[in-house]
């Protein structure tokens, strides 16, 4: 994907999972005899965006010794360690310094979950000059986990929607920024994107687009969803056992 950069979000604690994963982070969970996090590098290359930061924290070593000994050929990977908790939003700003890159935009996404969906469809929205963000929402039959995001039908962002049973379209947690958008990213630390970066976009008339998907998604931050990973990348990424 021409002039895209990813950042992949895996420095929290996954305290949910400490008993199941004492000594790993989260991300490297393995999964099909591979980190569950080198499954999503695997995706990102497939759907052509090589140049990759990984965004780490706690048991940042863990990812950071792993990939200097499995390389994956064919992506650039860069791993940029956060020193103390500085929330999702701070974690990519923390990365995005640190490399100091100026692509088109930045592709961000969590080292937990993967939704099967094309991300060139979000880059296609970039064609418009006034868009500056796109959030990738994924069409559920229960958005009580989760929240939901509330847009109009020209899938424009209107709000965040709280926890509530029933269909909805939630926050898969991929996004696409416009890189000139940073700049009016609130500057302090900790700093969450919910909660921070897009009421603030928001706020200063930014356009924000949800493209909303039905497709395969799985979260493995619980000990109910870990146990689901080996069977979800079984049957979604097949093309990429054999290739990765």
């Amino acid at each position: 994907m021409n002039n895209i950069a990813a950042v992949i979000l895996a420095g929290g604690y996954g305290t949910r999972l400490k008993h199941l994963l004492p000594n790993i982070p989260k991300p490297m969970a393995s999964v099909v005899d591979k980190p569950f996090l080198e499954w999503i590098i695997c995706y990102l290359k497939q759907q052509g965006i090589t140049q990759q930061i990984i965004s780490t924290g706690h048991l940042g070593e863990v990812i950071e010794e792993h990939f200097k000994t499995h390389q994956v050929k064919g992506v650039d990977i860069n791993c940029c360690r956060e020193n103390e908790p500085l929330g999702t939003a701070g974690g990519f700003i923390n990365a995005v310094q640190q490399v100091k890159l100026s692509p088109k935009a930045w592709l961000v996404m969590n080292g937990d979950s993967l939704i099967v969906a094309n991300f060139d469809q979000l880059v296609n929205y970039l064609d418009d000059q006034e868009v500056g963000c796109v959030i990738l929402g994924v069409a559920v039959d229960d958005a009580s986990r989760y929240g939901s995001l509330v847009f109009d039908q020209s899938n424009t962002l209107i709000n965040f929607a709280e926890k509530q049973a029933g269909k909805g379209v939630i926050n898969g947690g991929v996004y696409l920024f416009r890189h000139d958008v940073l700049g009016q990213f609130p500057s302090q630390f900790t700093l969450s994107f919910e909660y921070d970066v897009f009421p603030t976009l928001l706020e200063k008339n930014i356009c924000i687009k949800v493209h909303s998907v039905e497709a395969p998604f799985l979260d493995i931050g619980t000990p109910e969803t870990l146990p689901q990973a080996e069977t979800f990348i079984k049957e979604n990424f097949t093309n990429l056992l054999e290739q990765c």
